[in-house]
């Protein structure tokens, strides 16, 4: 059913995306649209998203206290995080809805909430001085984001992926790493590790891009300006 699923690519006009998963995903995307009901706002769709976000801390805390196997409960969240946070935006484009910036600023703010939600339920999980990986990853991504919207404010094309991985990317391998973690108790402080390692090289690359794209634009704007005093 979904091999034939055509995308809809009036849902996806607003941004670039270079991610692996991106046709499949949205396939799926353009699959669901359509069948979410009317009484469903796209605010409605964030809620299940915020919600999403609440399972996995969750989940890291009843992992901490009861029993480790609850953290799996993490993974199911993270998938209604997915569809909460995907479907809120292309759903106000597909009834003609859409808010722009309401919706870009709404999706940033909660993007953020839930990178706090799980950089917190992470500290409450792990001991000693892997804590502070907890921070770190928190403090990357929100590197991320703002080399994300620097972007866009400079060359006014919005794409929240780097390179092959985007969000949905981060989502499943994180959902790997916890159920690697339950199977083997501390493989998810040294794969933190790894995912923050990859996250600084990544964004460090991504900030000399940025660097060079806003140079440009400096030079392109001072040509323009001169360009207009000559006519005068």
């Amino acid at each position: 059913m979904m091999s034939g699923q055509k995308i809809n690519k009036k849902l996806f006009l607003d941004r670039k995306r270079t991610n692996i998963l991106s046709e499949p995903e949205q396939k799926l995307i353009s699959y669901l649209v359509p069948k979410i009901p009317g009484w469903i706002s796209s605010d409605g769709l964030t809620a299940i998203g915020f919600f999403g976000s609440l399972m996995i801390l969750v989940s890291f805390l009843l992992a901490e206290y009861v029993d480790r196997n609850l953290l799996l409960l993490a993974i199911p969240g993270f998938f209604v995080q997915w569809f909460g946070d995907s479907l809120d935006g292309r759903i106000a484009y597909y009834r003609n809805k859409s808010r722009k910036w309401y919706g870009f600023a709404l999706d940033i703010v909660m993007d953020w909430v839930s990178t706090v939600f799980i950089g917190l339920g992470y500290i409450f999980y792990t001991v000693g001085d892997f804590k502070y990986l907890g921070f770190a990853l928190v403090a990357l991504y929100g590197w991320a984001m703002i080399i994300s919207q620097l972007r866009y404010r400079i060359t006014d094309k919005y794409t929240i992926d780097a390179g092959l991985m985007g969000p949905t990317e981060i989502r499943v391998v994180i959902c790997l790493v916890l159920l690697l973690e339950v199977v083997v108790k501390g493989t998810l402080d040294y794969s933190v590790l790894g995912i923050c390692i990859i996250l600084f090289c990544i964004n460090v690359v991504d900030t000399k891009k940025l660097l060079a794209l806003g140079d440009a634009k400096d030079k392109e704007e001072k040509l323009a300006k001169q360009h207009a005093e000559e006519i005068k």
